[in-house]
């Protein structure tokens, strides 16, 4: 059944905000991580029914970007791709190099510097191949994860779009799983047998978004009710009520 939801939280993204157009190259980027798996498998079923159904034709490839932070086998990714006939190619980058040379203070590495570089790589290889867009597993949990973490950390109230453009690049993002859950994702990457690889990200699990999931999880076991609030809030813009700007400098 998860993988039926995964379908069709693809399809309704698409609808609702026209992710994909007839004659597109979808490049997926691939962590090899469950998220990003169940994307290209729900891509690539998403391609069969709106083929069968003669609604629109596009093509996938999968690009994997090995940021160099420790060797990775990444066979069975490649084998599964290949069994689909997805086109896959494994990307050798020195991303953790240059991370390393703009450690913080702490000694960390910024992890929006990392997103920064990997995605500027997935441009440059998808181009290359001809893609009119890109693809990124971001979910309904991870929206809902940058909302918290835009508002704690940065105060101001904002997430990802479903689809952005970047006009200096001249090409699309797009995020097909914006209405899935990850519990979803989760469940119908065991039911569809789905091979994985583990993250090679040195700052795994210890992140401060991490620490928002878990925040995420505590208030909807505690409150049933946010599972089905949190998300409609993304889009319930109508009801939106924050303070008035300031206009002028009180004494």
């Amino acid at each position: 059944m998860s993988v039926k939801k995964i379908l069709g939280a693809i399809r309704k993204a698409d609808q609702d905000y026209q992710l994909i157009d007839d004659g597109d190259t979808i490049a997926i980027g691939i962590s090899g991580g469950k998220d990003s798996m169940v994307l290209a498998y729900g891509l690539h079923l998403y391609q069969k029914w709106c083929t069968k159904g003669h609604l629109k034709s596009f093509d996938l490839i999968g690009i994997h970007l090995d940021l160099n932070f420790k060797p990775m086998d990444t066979q069975p990714i490649a084998a599964w791709f290949e069994s689909f006939n997805i086109p896959y190619d494994d990307i050798k980058t020195q991303i953790y190099d240059m991370l390393l040379l703009h450690k913080t203070n702490a000694g960390t590495i910024p992890c929006s510097l990392c997103s920064k570089f990997k995605k500027g790589a997935m441009v440059l290889e998808s181009k290359k191949r001809g893609a009119t867009k890109v693809a990124f597993a971001h979910h309904m949990d991870d929206a809902i994860e940058t909302v918290l973490l835009n508002w704690i950390y940065g105060g101001r109230i904002a997430t990802f779009d479903p689809k952005m453009f970047l006009s200096d690049q001249k090409i699309m993002f797009i995020r097909p799983l914006i209405y899935a859950r990850e519990s979803e994702v989760s469940l119908a990457l065991d039911q569809a047998n789905i091979p994985t690889i583990e993250s090679g990200c040195p700052v795994d699990k210890t992140t401060k978004r991490e620490s928002i999931k878990q925040l995420v999880k505590t208030i909807e076991s505690t409150f049933p009710s946010a599972r089905v609030n949190l998300p409609k809030g993304l889009t319930n813009v109508d009801k939106i009520h924050l303070f008035p700007p300031v206009t002028s400098k009180q004494d």
